[in-house]
């Protein structure tokens, strides 16, 4: 039987690196463990590995791990071959292995379906802005991460690709929408993913699988060139990582405005890598261990919290309990708005391309209840919705005056088990809200308000599932959440914390 150059590819690396998973230092494939990615951009450089060779590693490690966690959605293994064949820019992650998410990021030619059914087979005609960036920097892109439909959920199953699982415990998810990702660095496959955020979806999963996540500010990295928004400005991209370098490094490369954008963030004065390991002076912060809405939260996840809390006090800071209060009512509703008529429009309009109306047999059915309900949305109550969230950037900003962060646990529970907030569940869509807002009640607000916001890794559960405490800064205030985010690393080192695969 004559294989394919992608076959030929994949079982001749899987052959050299499945043995040696978990090896030490003498194999290529341990590279992947021991160096985040701006470690092998160095071992690139100076000539010790090669890209095509740290390529052969990560293919080799994700045909190993993928059908125990279920990360990958598409397998590009001929485009990176084909970038690293006709030559790599010169930038900060040369030769370094890359997954991207499957939604709302193109290559040109290459399929992307979205974690739905209904997308099944498409390709785009364009490459993203941000994937330009991404590969202007030197990343070899050799596939892309699984997502819920339309990334709607805070977890990563789906009915196209299936469930994916946390690497900590098979039976709990990886978090959403950028679980794929979230799985795929924590299983150690490559050191960072690129990752999207319109409602938690990178620090719930960085939360879940205990890694660092950071949602940049509205406007912040481009969404284009198809539209320069999603969800209205709730949602931004970035990225899940291992280390904090790797993130404020990745948004060095990727951050600024693109063609027709509406706003932009303003930026540093230096780079965001020159943020890490600048101490942050004494920070006033503001704890919060109850959600607006005043739903439980998990002792644990309380406690996960606090003891960072101790920790920032040990360094300095001055830590004190305060409480936000906002209309938890009315913010969910002006999400809805700003949610529900998109997904409805992108419903219709795909139905429209492929000649049919999609129903159930294509569509899953939260998401299609989430589009009948943005359907009886108005005019007015759009305006109405901005209002609301104008309000809330308000309110939150004025309380921010008195402190410089807010801190709060990422999630109101430990790594949630399979099948309970999935968009195909076993209850109504009102119990399906219910369930996924009592998960995630703190996650939100930074994407109805604009601001920045990041999951750290400090916390584990006594089951043994990582917890992260999420600090958010003030409007285009990444720099400072960098700056404590590699305090906190040097203090409270997580990069041995690993799952026993």
């Amino acid at each position: 039987m004559k294989l394919t150059r992608r076959e030929s590819l994949a079982a001749g690396v899987a052959a050299v690196a499945a043995p040696a998973l978990g090896a030490g230092s003498g194999s290529i494939d341990g590279l992947l463990d021991q160096h985040d990615a701006m470690g092998l951009a160095l071992l690139v450089r100076q000539r010790k590995v090669s890209p095509g060779e740290l390529l052969e590693a990560a293919i080799g490690r994700a045909e190993a791990l993928n059908p125990r966690f279920n990360f990958m959605a598409q397998k590009h293994y001929d485009y990176a071959a084909k970038q690293i064949g006709k030559g790599l820019p010169k930038g900060a992650f040369t030769g370094v292995p890359l997954l991207l998410k499957d939604l709302y990021t193109y290559i040109a030619g290459e399929l992307t379906e979205g974690g739905s059914r209904l997308y099944k087979g498409y390709r785009p005609a364009v490459t993203s802005e941000l994937v330009r960036r991404y590969e202007a920097a030197g990343f070899v892109v050799f596939g892309k991460t699984t997502t819920p439909e339309y990334g709607l959920t805070g977890t990563t199953e789906n009915k196209l690709t299936g469930d994916t699982r946390n690497p900590w415990n098979r039976a709990h998810s990886s978090g959403g929408s950028s679980g794929g990702a979230a799985a795929a660095v924590a299983a150690g496959v490559i050191p960072a993913a690129h990752a999207s955020d319109g409602g938690g979806s990178i620090r719930i999963p960085a939360s879940c699988c205990g890694l660092f996540g950071l949602k940049p500010s509205r406007g912040r990295v481009p969404m284009g060139p198809l539209r320069t928004e999603g969800w209205g400005g709730l949602s931004t991209n970035h990225a899940i990582t291992r280390s904090v370098r790797d993130s404020a490094a990745m948004l060095d490369i990727s951050h600024g405005i693109e063609p027709g954008s509406r706003y932009a963030a303003p930026a540093p004065r230096e780079g965001f890598l020159a943020q890490v390991g600048k101490h942050p002076g004494k920070l006033r912060i503001a704890l919060m261990t109850r959600p607006i809405a005043g739903s439980p939260v998990d002792p644990e996840c309380v406690e996960a919290a606090r003891a960072t809390a101790r920790l920032c006090e040990s360094l300095g800071h001055h830590v004190e309990e305060a409480q936000l209060e906002l209309d938890a009512a009315r913010l969910g509703w002006a999400s809805f708005v700003s949610i529900g008529p998109a997904i409805a429009a992108d419903i219709a309009d795909r139905g429209k391309v492929l000649g049919l109306t999609p129903g159930s047999d294509l569509v899953e059915p939260i998401v299609l209840a989430f589009a009948e309900y943005g359907k009886t949305f108005t005019a007015m109550d759009a305006a109405r919705a901005s209002g609301v969230l104008q309000d809330a950037a308000i309110k939150v900003a004025q309380f921010m005056q008195a402190y410089d962060l807010i801190l709060t646990p990422t999630l109101a529970a430990p790594p949630i088990a399979l099948g309970r907030i999935n968009l195909s569940p076993d209850c109504s869509f009102q119990e399906w809200g219910q369930r996924a807002a009592v998960y995630s009640p703190f996650c939100q607000l930074a994407n109805l308000t604009g601001q920045p916001a990041m999951s750290v890794p400090l916390g584990m559960s006594q089951a043994g599932l990582p917890i992260g405490s999420m600090f958010t800064a003030r409007y285009g205030e990444e720099a400072l959440l960098f700056r404590l985010a590699g305090q906190l690393e040097q203090a409270a080192p997580w990069k041995g914390r690993r799952p026993k695969l």
